[in-house]
Parts: structure tokens; sequence; C-alpha cells
């Protein structure tokens, strides 16, 4: 026998359930670890959650061509650093092609002697392609509350949406699991800027809202799997309903998870390095959403007994409670 998406009505093959230990400690410590990273930073000098680039510090974005005709010549990165002002970060792009640095606000002329700086170690570079970028620190402000009002409306949103196509419990455990995915990629970020000096910026935050769309797309795929149990065995329990929708779509959760990091990886490998961390973030987000789908929304819901209402009795309280 089988139910109207074809999972089978049988003992399922794997049981989440039986794992639940396992998830909450997993989760826990996890959780634990990414407070901790985002504490440390906020202690060290850094004096913030994440390290912040220059896209919500403020600054001026110095960006080179090189003449490589017919090789660019060899440089010493350190030899580099000696002659830019202190904390300048410094990229290599396009293969060694071209080179950013990104420092602090500096006047038209001591951005003229980065230039003339970068010329000396470099080689020559092409004048005509040199830019010169200046952001200030207002407008760095100004995109960090965008940023972070982006992320208060979707989450607003997705809450507000599965609270009309499920219930209020199943909406506020949507938000946990986005709050559990953002600290986690959040977290791992946090101990980047600690250890390796990694700075967020704009496309950290695209990155969020984007790992945000992916894990509630994979949570409501649960959901709607959890109410078919619900309809098609009601007198089963929920931690029955729950095991068995999860089992049905731990295949279909594999070929998603995979199919999406798959362009991911070939963007780190291949993106530059413009569009590396990026990248990167996507992958850890993917990941932890894919984990989180699974590994924390379904243990729970058994214990706190909620039962998904039926498309047919969504305005029925007692069952929307």
């Amino acid at each position: 026998m089988t139910s109207s998406s074809g999972a089978l009505l049988r003992e399922p093959s794997f049981r989440i359930n039986k794992y639940r230990r396992f998830c909450m400690v997993l989760t826990i410590v996890l959780l634990i670890l990414s407070v901790l990273g985002l504490l440390l930073s906020w202690l060290s000098p850094i004096h913030a959650p994440l390290k912040p680039g220059l896209d919500f510090t403020g600054g001026t974005a110095i960006q080179v061509e090189r003449i490589c005709s017919p090789s660019c010549k060899s440089f010493s990165m350190e030899e580099l650093r000696k002659t830019l002002p202190a904390n300048a970060v410094v990229q290599t792009l396009d293969a060694g092609k071209a080179i950013s640095v990104r420092t602090v606000a500096l006047s038209p002329a001591k951005s003229g002697e980065v230039v003339e700086s970068l010329d000396r170690v470099l080689g020559p570079i092409q004048a005509s392609d040199t830019q010169i970028n200046m952001i200030g620190p207002l407008l760095g402000s100004q995109l960090l509350r965008s940023s972070l009002l982006a992320l208060i409306v979707s989450f607003a949103g997705i809450a507000i949406y599965i609270s009309l196509r499920y219930a209020r419990l199943y909406a506020a455990m949507a938000l946990m699991c986005l709050i559990h995915d953002v600290i986690l990629t959040s977290g791992i970020f946090a101990w980047l800027g600690l250890l390796a000096g990694v700075e967020v910026d704009s496309l950290f935050v695209v990155a969020l809202l984007t790992i945000a769309g992916y894990s509630v797309n994979d949570t409501v795929v649960i959901f709607d799997r959890i109410r078919e149990q619900q309809q098609v065995l009601p007198d089963l329990t929920v931690e029955d309903q729950v095991d068995r929708a999860v089992a049905g779509t731990l295949k279909r959760s594999f070929y998603t998870i995979t199919s999406t990091i798959l362009p991911i990886i070939a963007l780190i490998f291949f993106g530059g390095e413009s569009l590396y961390w990026f990248a990167v973030a996507l992958l850890v987000g993917v990941l932890i959403g894919g984990w989180s789908s699974i590994g924390l929304i379904p243990p729970l819901l058994p214990l706190l007994g909620g039962k998904l209402p039926s498309k047919s009795s969504t305005n029925n309280p007692e069952l929307a409670a």
C-alpha cells in the first residue's frame, strides 16, 4: 500500500528519533561553539560579532591591473604589505593579473602614494584601469542597517507564511531552525575572522538570505510529509509519523543538497577570490540547513507533542493551536 505521494506505508528503514539524544547534543555543542566564537570576536580588537569588511566600516578600495607581457612579474606578498598602510587587506584577482587593496579611508594624495607603491612592487600597471573607490562610514552603517532589516523582514515573512499554512507552533519551529542556521554560519565566520582575518561584507548577508530560503524550503517539505502521514495514519504516534516522514524524504534531501553544493563547489574553485568567501558561506549554510531540517526539527516535534492541522481543518482553532 502507498500514500498519495508514493511513500510506502511500512516500517521506516531509518528512525531519526532513535538518534534524538545524539542530534540534540550535537546541536547544542555546535551552538555553544558558535556563540563562543561570536563573543570572543566581540571581546577581541574586532569589537563586533563578525569582522566587518569595507562595505560596513567604510574606507578606500584600490584595484590595479598589471601589464603582463608575456607574463606577470613575480612578487612577494610580504614585501607588498610593507609598502601598504597597516591593516590593509590584499586580494589577488584573475590569477594575479589584478590586485585589490582595501584599507581605511585615505586622502586622494595617500591613495596616489599607494598606487605608486603597487607599481614599484608589482611591475608596470595599467594606469587607465586603476580604480579608486571610497566608501564613507555613513554609507557603511546604512548598509548594515539595511542588511539587518532584510534579514528581519525575511524571517517575519517566513513565520507568517508557515503560520497560515500550518500552525503557530510550526512557525516558531521554522524560525528556530532559521536562527540555528544563521548562528552556526555566523559562528564559523566569527572563528574564521579571529583565526584567519576573514571579513564579512554585503555578499555575506546575501548568502544568509539565500540560506534562509533554502532551509525553510527543506523544512516545509518535512512538514508536508508529516501532515500526509497524519492524514493517512492518524492513529500512529507523532514520533512514528515523524520517523516515516523523514525516512520518506531522506533520498530527496540527499539529491537536493548534492545538486545544490556541486555548483557552489565549482564557484569556490573557479569563481575568483572576490566570490570565494561568499561561496564558502553558501556551502556552509546549505550543509547546516540540510542538517537542521532533518536533525533538529524532527527530533523536537514529538517532544512538543504537536499535531499538524490537516488542509481541511486549518481553520479549526483546536487543531491549529
